[in-house]
């Protein structure tokens, strides 16, 4: 019995770009093929690092997020807020309508 086919053939990329509704010529085929498997190589690799005890990160950078304290406050500053609205009625801001 033989073995299966690995990777991605020129028919293989025919038919994502039809999938895709994407137009490729037919002496594209192969060169994209070829480029796909490069990249597939390439992630195989990946399942070879090992990555034991290697904590999960959000950045490369370890930093922590500046946080402020929860504090409440007394509010009590709207007309500080409407300072600079162009256009504010009964303490409101007031936007054009989206909707008719």
């Amino acid at each position: 019995m033989a073995d299966a086919p690995t990777g991605v053939s020129a028919a293989d990329v025919k038919k994502i770009a039809r999938l895709a509704r994407l137009h490729v010529e037919d002496d594209q085929l192969a060169p994209i093929a070829q480029d796909l498997n490069g990249i597939l190589a390439w992630i195989e690799q990946l399942q070879d690092v090992d990555v034991n005890g290697v904590e999960p990160m959000t950045s490369a950078v370890a930093m922590k997020a500046p946080m402020r304290d929860d504090a409440v406050t007394a509010g009590g500053i709207r007309d500080l807020v409407l300072a600079n609205a162009p256009k504010k009625e009964d303490g409101f801001f007031v936007v054009p309508r989206s909707v008719e």
